[in-house]
């Protein structure tokens, strides 16, 4: 199994339940995590990373860190000071429409949307609200761009787009999308030879359906144009996905594989949860597994089942455990002398 990580975590892209699946494989084998310095979620973003920003690392004594995965703006040179040159890199990627929908839900007090009532409002006009000069204007326009650390506001000429594209295929040897999820994890599972109780997963951070509601074609178009840059790297990707699952493993047996990863997270969820499935955030019952709630977005959460013996019950809060809480379990045990 492969133990050294680099995981760019893209925002409202499926990457919170991403991060509970390295976040429990680093702890079952005893590994250690770049945390941003004082412990909390943010690698100092959204500067581009820096080593610097990584509690334990000194340029004298060049620690390497086995698994980086909090939110960063990626920057290559920056994040290989702190792993090995082993190290796997991946990210995911989601379709440019729904993440801006989820954005703007999710991001609601960003300056470029705090004064507009929907979507729909801003995308008529968007630089009556947007101003790229605001520190979190990339809430508003090709955030995946801008977390791989690009500009999101450069111009869409092929060549740059080229420059783009080419970058990160340097960079990444696996690009995940989040539409695809379960396939995505069989392609990551094979990558880092892992097994497959370290993929199977419960979506985490993910909204009540009540905050959605689908998207006019028009607006669709709009987003797309306002979106481009992200639209090209999503585009592009999602293509080298099937490729590679064409070229690697092939579609039958990827159908044989998604349905036995669907099969163990359903035989987990009988096995560990109230209900069977997420709950709104008002009917959580235990406060430790509320996750963050952020915006005009009502993220959802999970009831353990009751009576679970001690092995099982910890195997099944381990999968339920919000980014936050896990984040700050694991950095208090890693760095037991600082408190958070």
């Amino acid at each position: 199994p492969k133990t050294d990580i680099v995981f760019l975590k893209v925002h409202k892209s499926a990457s919170s339940t991403v991060m509970n699946i390295l976040f429990r494989f680093g702890e079952m084998h005893n590994l250690t995590f770049a945390f941003p310095l004082g412990g909390g979620n943010q690698l100092f973003y959204p500067h581009h990373f820096l080593a610097n920003f990584v509690q334990g690392f000194s340029p004298r004594s060049p620690q390497k860190f086995n698994i980086v995965c909090h939110h960063m703006r990626f920057l290559l040179p920056e994040v290989q000071k702190v792993v090995s040159h082993s190290a796997i890199y991946f990210s995911i990627l989601r379709n440019p429409v729904q993440l801006m929908e989820s954005s703007f839900v999710y991001y609601k007090g960003a300056s470029a949307f705090s004064h507009v009532h929907s979507l729909e409002e801003f995308l008529s006009q968007p630089y009556l609200y947007y101003n790229p000069a605001n520190r979190d204007s990339h809430y508003a326009r090709n955030l995946m761009t801008f977390d791989f650390g690009f500009n999101p506001n450069g111009e869409v000429s092929a060549k740059r787009v080229q420059h783009m594209l080419e970058a990160i295929e340097a960079s990444f040897d696996l690009l995940l999308i989040s539409e695809y999820f379960d396939e995505s994890m069989v392609l990551l599972k094979e990558m880092l030879c892992w097994d497959l109780d370290s993929v199977v997963s419960f979506p985490l951070n993910s909204r009540d359906s009540s905050t959605k509601s689908p998207l006019p074609d028009s607006i669709v178009e709009k987003i797309k144009n306002w979106n481009r840059l992200d639209w090209e790297i999503y585009t592009h990707f999602n293509r080298t996905f099937w490729e590679r699952i064409d070229r690697d493993i092939g579609r039958e047996r990827m159908q044989r594989e998604v349905k036995v990863l669907q099969a163990r997270r359903a035989e987990l969820a009988k096995t560990c949860l109230q209900g069977m499935g997420s709950v709104a955030p008002k009917d959580i019952k235990d406060s430790s597994l509320r996750p963050l709630q952020h915006g005009n977005a009502k993220i959802l959460g999970y009831n353990l089942k009751k009576g679970l013996d001690k092995e099982t019950e910890s195997m099944c809060r381990r999968l339920v455990t919000p980014e936050l809480q896990y984040s700050s379990t694991l950095y208090k045990k890693q760095f037991p002398q600082k408190h958070p």
